[in-house]
C-alpha cells in the first residue's frame, strides 16, 4: 500500500450536485429554486421568524409573567430528606455537600413534607411553622 493509492470506502463520497447546467441534467433552468420571489434570488435571505412583513407571531402575542432572579438563591428541604440524611447537626454547607440543595443556595427552609423521628439541630436553616413543630416534637432544635 502506498500513500498515493489510499481511497475512501465505496459509497463514502458522492459528487456535489451541479445545478443550473442545462435541461439534460434534470436540475437546469431554475436550478431547484422555483419561480421568482426572494428565495429564488442570489443574496436573498430573511431573519428567523420573518413572515414577509406581516407582524411576526412572537410580536403578536402578549408579554406575560415575571420570574424573579433571586429565586435561584432559595432552596427547600423536606423533613423526609432530613430523616434520610441522618446527621445530628445540619447547616447549609452540609446540605450542599449531601446534594439536597443547589450550590447557589443561600436561604434554605425546611418544609413539612414527610415525617421526622431523629433529633436534628438546625443551624442557619429556616423552617415553616408546621416543620418547626415537627422538628421540636422529635427533640430537635434551632440555632
Amino acid at each position: 500500500m502506498e500513500l498515493n493509492g489510499i481511497k475512501p470506502a465505496a459509497g463514502a463520497k458522492h459528487a456535489k450536485r451541479r445545478v443550473g447546467r442545462g435541461i439534460g441534467s434534470g436540475i437546469g433552468k431554475t436550478a431547484g429554486r422555483g419561480h421568482k420571489g426572494q428565495k429564488s434570488r442570489a443574496g436573498g435571505y430573511h431573519k428567523v421568524g420573518f413572515e414577509g412583513g406581516q407582524m411576526p407571531l412572537q410580536r403578536r402575542l402578549p408579554k406575560r409573567g415575571f420570574k424573579s432572579q433571586t429565586l435561584k438563591y432559595n432552596a427547600e428541604v423536606t423533613l423526609a430528606a432530613l430523616e434520610q440524611l441522618g446527621l445530628a447537626e445540619v447547616d447549609v454547607l452540609s446540605l450542599k455537600q449531601a446534594g439536597l440543595v443547589g450550590q447557589l443556595a443561600r436561604v434554605v427552609k425546611v418544609i413539612n413534607t414527610g415525617s421526622l423521628t431523629k433529633s436534628v439541630k438546625l443551624t442557619g436553616v429556616g423552617a415553616t411553622a408546621g416543620a418547626k413543630t415537627a422538628i421540636e416534637a422529635a427533640g430537635g432544635s434551632f440555632a
